[in-house]
């Protein structure tokens, strides 16, 4: 009877679990019986749903709709404001791109174009997958990437070991077909999708689970058997793998639009602090461009040591006679890159019209000189980022794929463009707004600045280190999103408390959500990847570790530099409140 009713509980803890945790925190609204306690009561309920996803992350974030009119926080039509903001309208721009990209094959001529400029070398092989991946990233979102690239990564991982096994690059029998490999990691994308998305819950992601695919998937991540494989293979497959995973998420900080974090954090400051109008694609590039490029190298290095070796010669030996497994692979990448054929008029066409999105961002507000916003001088503040990918993005709805000889064909279809949308993202962001708009309405953000004012003794760069920590450690277990949500109106009293710009904490502590680099199921592109079958979790965890220290270093190393000049992180802003009963430190 009692083992019954334990395994029933067990079975059904996602439940228990949703009634125990607002009873366990009920005693905060009823004893203490403020606006504050009432706000940090759903503030505290929402971040356990969201670390614990008991219930999809995305109808967690409809509590605010719910609790905060129901405490005379906010009114029901107040809080429906905060769901749809100009975040919102980027994200709907730059899907556009994305499914015109993924749909006509831009990323997969972009991502071949890149290895074979940096050579067949397993060594630059493994940094020109990695730079391809990260480069994606920056404008799509990292799943995407890593799904667009691992299919040719793991055909040339199976050429090089049946090359290994035959010893002869003339065969052209490859075990992997590009076009197979790209419907089973449509599959595999399904199953892992389940992993850390904004709108399912998350499960361990087991060996079993990997076994049980369907035959078409399982056929893809099939791997030669085991005594065929040299340690000194199965080493190159682990590194490159791994890179392709990391190298999504450090090319996804370096624009705003190429993370959802980002994405949050922009729009957050727009909605706290109105007048800060500090933030644009521009510089944002300026400073994190440097931060992806540094990582991206040393996380490079870091795992070429950790997995190959500690022979650096490599690096300036690039000639001399090639072994027939570069041979293959060489040749296997050449021969997918021909079967793209010319260049279509649908990929100039995507190609260019990204570009000038990406010129216009740059240009609309640099700060160094006057951009073309300026054009517009009745209207300043009135256009942003959102306006110009909102507008491009509306072409490919409009403009016919083919000629006048066939029927017809826009660019993209609604349907194309709805498998795509992140809708559920959408929903998580809004309910992130809802509740930084609800601490600051109900006062539980200047209660926090009151509790947190002691940190200001601290070093500056130390209280930073400390939230990156925590940050980055929470999440390797919750969505990077969720987790944003969460910090922002927690660290944003926390720079008003001790006087410091609340850029110098919130951007280190958005970048820091990224480095989720430590499990599978830490986020989605780790899952993909290891659904693949070359590595372990250990392999994961002990490259993670590593990685984890080189992005903390790298966002302080900036922050504490050219970041200072770029957002005048020396100084305490006009556009943010001052409070001058509380103690008062400076960088």
């Amino acid at each position: 009877m009692v083992k019954r009713l334990s395994r029933g509980l067990w079975n059904y803890r996602r439940v228990v679990l949703v009634f125990v945790s607002p009873l366990l925190l009920l005693p905060l609204p009823l004893v203490i019986e403020t606006k504050e306690a009432e706000c940090a009561f759903v503030l505290l309920l929402m971040a356990m749903y969201w670390v614990t996803e008991v219930i999809p992350l995305s109808m967690t974030a409809m509590l605010p709709a719910i609790l905060f009119p129901m405490f005379g926080i906010m009114k029901s039509s107040s809080v429906a404001k905060e769901y749809f903001k100009d975040f919102h309208f980027l994200l709907v721009g730059v899907n556009c791109f994305v499914t015109s990209i993924e749909k006509w094959g831009l990323h997969r001529r972009i991502a071949l174009r890149l290895v074979s400029i940096v050579g067949v070398n397993p060594a630059w092989l493994m940094l020109g997958f990695m730079c391809g991946c990260a480069f994606i990233s920056m404008w799509v979102q990292n799943t995407s990437a890593v799904t667009m690239v691992m299919p040719i990564v793991e055909a040339v991982l199976q050429q090089i070991l049946k090359a290994k096994e035959e010893r002869c690059a003339g065969e052209d029998n490859l075990n992997l077909q590009f076009d197979e490999t790209d419907d089973s990691t449509e599959k595999i994308k399904d199953i892992v999708s389940d992993r850390k998305q904004p709108d399912v819950p998350k499960e361990t992601f087991s060996c079993v689970q990997i076994q049980s695919m369907s035959e078409p998937a399982a056929a893809a991540v099939r791997v030669p058997s085991a005594p065929s494989r040299r340690k000194q293979d199965l080493m190159m497959c682990k590194a490159m793998c791994i890179g392709i995973a990391y190298s999504s998420n450090i090319g996804g900080i370096a624009t705003l639009p190429g993370t959802s974090p980002n994405l949050i954090f922009s729009e957050y400051l727009n909605q706290i602090y109105p007048n800060c109008n500090c933030i644009n694609f521009g510089n944002w590039l300026l400073l994190c461009l440097p931060i992806s490029v540094i990582m991206l190298l040393l996380t490079w290095i870091w795992l070429y040591w950790l997995f190959i070796g500690s022979d650096f010669k490599f690096l300036w030996q690039r000639g001399g006679e090639q072994a027939e497994k570069e041979k293959a692979v060489r040749k296997v990448i050449e021969d997918e890159y021909r079967s793209l054929g010319a260049m279509s008029s649908q990929e100039i066409f995507t190609g260019v019209l990204f570009l000038v999105m990406v010129v216009l961002w740059l240009t609309r507000s640099p700060g160094f000189m006057p951009g073309w916003a300026s054009l517009f001088p009745h209207h300043l503040g009135y256009i942003t980022d959102a306006n110009v990918s909102l507008m491009l993005g509306l072409l490919f709805f409009i403009i016919p794929a083919y000629g006048s000889s066939r029927k017809y064909e826009a660019m993209i279809s609604w349907k194309e463009f709805q498998a795509s949308m992140l809708w559920k993202v959408a929903l998580l962001v809004g309910g992130g707004f809802a509740l930084a708009e609800g601490t600051k309405e109900s006062g539980l953000s200047l209660w926090l600045a009151e509790l947190l004012t002691p940190l200001g003794d601290l070093p500056v760069l130390a209280t930073i280190t400390v939230a990156c920590i925590i940050v980055t450690t929470l999440t390797e277990v919750a969505s990077n999103a969720a987790t944003i949500t969460i910090f922002l109106p927690i660290l944003s009293p926390l720079a008003e408390a001790i006087h410091v710009n609340p850029l110098y904490i919130l951007i280190p502590a958005t970048l820091s959500t990224s480095f989720s680099f430590l499990l599978p199921s830490s986020n989605p592109p780790n899952a993909v990847v290891f659904a693949y079958g070359h590595i372990k979790i250990m392999d994961m965890v002990k490259a993670g570790l590593g990685v984890n220290v080189i992005g903390i270093l790298a966002v302080l190393l900036a922050v504490a530099t050219w970041g200072v000049p770029l957002f005048s992180l020396d100084t305490y802003p006009d556009w943010a409140p001052v409070l001058p009963s509380f103690n008062s430190t400076t960088p």
